[in-house]
């Protein structure tokens, strides 16, 4: 192991499935959070939608990765801390180290074991770069570990993830972002843009049926973990553009009149009653311009692919 990697546990509380099933369950508009898609099986499905042809975020945002890395260097400058809320594998933060070469990286996860195993690959891949891998829910809170050296900051937010927070609670991640970069920092990342309808219903509406398999699966595991009495089959993946809100929404309906039960606690669907497992916030690039804006971000440039599918913005603290 490189004697450049450390980690840094912060031991995040965590809703547990059975807390986030029962509170959302009990609700008159019965919802989920979508991070209780990801269980083992989720996460490979999740990693099939991303290879699918109607899903464009991901292969649109790595080839603009790509393309305009030089340019991103430029304009933020090599030898920043890099800080990556929401790592994962540390996939398309690999697009950018050559020409970033920062001073150290800091990729965050809720999951130790899987920031410890992508941290290591990551550090056997870049033996120069120091890493320090640290578990925390970055929904809640960005801390820099004592042992990252000081300097400017670049905060890199990849994926469209932004798009799964509501309005206020995206605004309320911005002005963390904020704060963690200070006042000589920077802030890199990728936002999902509003296009037509048919194309967006298309992306989470896959002809492989594989996003409805996703969505599904969170009953799967809701039956698997917990015991609930539930029949997957008796539901439907449904996932439309929500034109007044801005938003793909993703559902699970119930087919018919059924009741779910856990533990004593007992939950009644009427047909056509569905579980809100997911948004996905779509925003123009003024909208966007503007929401950052708010958390004292200040435009340097942003890129658009050829097709206006997909934005990367890069901001400077204002």
């Amino acid at each position: 192991m490189s004697k450049l990697i450390s980690f840094h546990d912060y031991k995040p509380e965590t809703l547990s499935l059975h807390d986030a099933v029962v509170e959302g369950l009990s609700k008159d508009r019965k919802s989920i959070p979508p991070k209780f898609f990801y269980d083992e099986r989720g996460s490979q499905l999740f990693d099939e939608i991303c290879q699918q042809p109607e899903y464009y975020p991901p292969t649109v945002e790595q080839k603009m990765l790509v393309d305009n890395a030089t340019e991103i260097a430029s304009l933020a400058g090599q030898g920043r801390i890099l800080i990556e809320p929401g790592a994962g594998n540390a996939t398309k933060v690999r697009l950018l180290l050559d020409a970033l070469r920062p001073a150290a990286y800091i990729p965050m996860d809720i999951s130790f074991d899987y920031l410890k195993s992508a941290a290591v690959a990551l550090a056997d891949e870049y033996p120069w770069l120091q890493v320090h891998a640290t578990c925390v829910d970055f929904t809640h809170s960005l801390p820099i570990p004592d042992a990252v050296p000081d300097g400017p900051r670049l905060l890199f937010f990849p994926g469209s993830s932004i798009g799964n927070f509501d309005l206020n609670e995206a605004q309320e991640f911005l002005a963390m972002c904020r704060k963690a970069v200070r006042n000589d920092g920077m802030l890199l990342i990728g936002v999902d843009t509003k296009k037509s309808e048919s194309r967006l219903n298309a992306a989470y509406n896959d002809k492989a049926g594989i996003t409805a398999r996703f969505n599904i699966n969170l009953l799967h595991r809701m039956r698997d973990e917990l015991g609930i009495e539930c029949n997957p089959a008796h539901f439907a993946h449904e996932a439309f553009y929500n034109s007044s809100a801005g938003r793909i929404e993703m559902h699970l309906v119930s087919k018919q009149k059924q009741t779910l039960r856990l533990n004593g606690y007992r939950f009644n669907l009427d047909p056509g009653e569905s579980l809100h497992t997911e948004n996905s916030y779509k925003y123009t690039p003024i909208e966007f311009l503007q929401l950052a804006s708010m958390s004292r971000f200040k435009e340097v440039r942003h890129w658009l692919d050829k097709d206006g599918l997909f934005a990367i913005y890069l901001f400077s603290a204002d």
